[in-house]
């Protein structure tokens, strides 16, 4: 539950599951394309029994979040039959690359044919949400809700959309309606541990992860939720060993490792967080564990203040994607490259990864709007790097040029987007109070644009304001980012010197 990117956009590593419940999975009859009356949840469309016994047998280790172990079964079920859309749609969803998401998604838009509505309904909104259209992806499933409406998990599904619209009082309403249907049904009170956490609701938080570990008190995932609870309210001995927790249920729920380093690094004991991110390295099972593994990496030694090995570690897991031939991966890597490439004050560097990551989208077999939308992006990019060179009429002609398209598509995180980067260029420009005025419209839950409005209030002098917000910074205590660890340390001394 890191910073968005075109892998998160796909409220994917949210710990979305299928519609039904676990009741109405077990018994619910197969469909073969046959007129039925309406299902009491969204069918599954499989002319194999074996098919669907594997795909049944990997929605359950999915619902635990046992990934890995989930695919294997995901992988047989399609398999056993080669129009099984809905094996497709999870397959894509649990995939350990980006390239291997939009091949499944692919595969699953194509046979839309052979699926029920609820299913094509799952696979349009997912398609919706890799494609940077969420407005559709909520619709769909607002449509789906509609037409199952005892059916917790589309519930469940449309609370993860809005959660990631940072719509939380929708996302909590949705999350509770699936409890109210099933009281027992435990993804949802993970989600609603996630939708009270952003808003302060800790005490809220914490009752809804204590049922969630109350439920299905042998795996792992509940207790790392709860951790990450505690590691945002600095409770950081108790996060550690819930995390630990975690981990001797499942030696490869590699999260609770990131968030032991976390809880490590906020502590100041970065060698200690880097030695327990080195773990990931070790025991990465393939190349989506070694690439985040050596991402955390990255993010570990940035907060040290070592940029140089940062990129190294970026660049090793960059290797990594191009070894996989994974062109969604590589131009990710890329951009993160650059990223700290520019917060190393290296911006004509930076400018170069930002090019190469978008001529290699342009050049890949990526979707259309894929490839639509990393144009975007681009703009964004290049107003950054204009930025830190000291150009700012090209980053406000890039940052508007942003700004516009992102208007055009409603797209809440691009229009957040947007008013940081005019934000950070009236900042530059020391039109403090247009700087506010633009990053109060810009993400209040991301440390680096928080940073931003602390330097606008030490910019106005108002040294109180400043020093409350650099703090907010320093303590923010969230599972770190490269963005996040771009300022932290900064932000730590600000807090007491500004």
């Amino acid at each position: 539950m890191t910073y968005r990117s075109m892998v998160r956009l796909l409220f994917v590593l949210l710990g979305v599951a299928a519609c039904g419940s676990r009741p109405d999975r077990k018994t619910a009859a197969t469909t073969t394309g046959g007129a039925a009356a309406a299902p009491a949840t969204v069918p599954i469309t499989t002319a194999s029994a074996e098919g669907r016994q594997h795909f049944l047998t990997g929605l359950d280790l999915f619902d635990r979040l046992r990934f890995a172990d989930a695919r294997g079964h995901f992988e047989l079920a399609a398999a056993k039959d080669s129009t099984f859309a809905l094996a497709h749609y999870y397959l894509a969803i649990d995939a350990a690359t980006p390239q291997a998401f939009f091949q499944h998604l692919s595969r699953a838009v194509a046979l839309e044919s052979k699926a029920s509505d609820g299913e094509r309904l799952l696979i349009q909104a997912l398609e919706a949400a890799a494609t940077g259209q969420p407005a559709q992806q909520v619709r769909y499933l607002e449509q789906l809700v509609a037409a199952y409406p005892n059916d917790p998990r589309p519930h469940f599904l449309l609370g993860f959309a809005h959660l990631g619209q940072q719509a939380y009082d929708q996302s909590i309403a949705d999350f509770t309606s699936a409890t109210t249907l099933d009281s027992t049904f435990s993804p949802a009170y993970n989600g609603l541990g996630y939708a009270y956490k952003p808003i302060g609701r800790y005490d809220d938080a914490e009752r809804a992860f204590k049922r969630y570990i109350a439920l299905i008190p042998n795996e792992p995932n509940p207790y790392d939720s709860y951790a990450e609870l505690l590691l945002k309210m600095g409770r950081y001995p108790e996060s550690i060993e819930n995390y630990k927790k975690a981990l001797a249920l499942d030696p490869h729920f590699n999260s609770s490792h990131v968030g032991i380093a976390a809880d490590l690094m906020y502590q100041g004991k970065n060698a200690a967080a880097l030695a327990e991110v080195q773990k990931l390295v070790k025991n990465a099972r393939d190349d989506g564990e070694r690439r985040v593994a050596l991402i955390n990496m990255a993010i570990v030694e940035l907060d040290g203040g070592r940029a140089d090995r940062a990129i190294q570690q970026l660049r090793a897991s960059y290797a990594v994607a191009k070894r996989g031939k994974d062109v969604p991966a590589m131009a990710q890597d890329a951009i993160l490259i650059g990223n700290v490439q520019l917060e190393a004050r290296r911006p004509d560097q930076a400018a170069k990864q930002y090019q190469e990551a978008l001529r290699m989208t342009e050049a890949s077999k990526l979707p259309a709007a894929v490839k639509a939308d990393a144009r975007i992006e681009n703009r964004a990019l290049l107003a950054r790097a204009a930025l830190k060179r000291g150009n700012l009429a090209t980053a406000r002609r890039e940052a508007n040029a942003y700004a516009d398209s992102a208007a055009r598509g409603v797209h809440p995180d691009k229009v957040r987007q947007g008013h940081e980067l005019m934000g950070l260029i009236a900042l530059a420009a020391h039109d403090y109070t247009g700087a506010l005025t633009h990053l109060g419209q810009a993400d209040q839950h991301d440390p680096y644009v928080l940073y931003a409005v602390a330097r606008a209030y030490e910019g106005k002098r108002d040294r109180a304001k400043a020093r409350e917000m650099y703090a907010r910074v320093a303590n923010f205590n969230e599972l770190p980012t490269l963005r996040f660890a771009a300022v932290r340390s900064a932000a730590k001394k600000k807090a007491k010197t500004a």
